[in-house]
């Protein structure tokens, strides 16, 4: 996985970089909160700045780095609700949450 530069110092969580909502959510429900939070506590302040650089480009012509960048901003979304609400990676006292689509938004 490459970032853009300007976001190298988010390499390390490339593990991140997860193209699927399903992906994303089972990354989420295997993780440790710890991991979650370490994650989220470097790449929510990016998020400003990330969103920015992928607005530069086509949302259908997007360079590699920068999709790579949107994955992993559709992940952190996905870690902050398990980070601000739930404090936890998976729901608890509720119907098994599953996500299943037929067909995912691209990118």
């Amino acid at each position: 996985m490459a970032l853009p530069t300007e976001f190298a110092d988010l390499e390390p969580y490339s593990a991140w970089d997860l193209a699927t909502e399903p992906e994303r959510y089972a990354k989420r429900l295997a993780s440790t909160m710890r991991e979650m939070q370490e994650f989220y506590d470097v790449a929510f302040p990016r998020l400003n700045d990330a969103i920015e650089y992928c607005d530069k480009f086509p949302l259908d012509d997007l360079p590699d780095d920068a999709l790579n960048l949107l994955h992993m901003i559709y992940s952190l979304i996905m870690v902050a609700m398990a980070v601000e609400v739930m404090h936890q990676s998976a729901p608890t006292d509720a119907a098994d949450a599953v996500i299943i689509r037929t067909d995912e938004p691209v990118p």
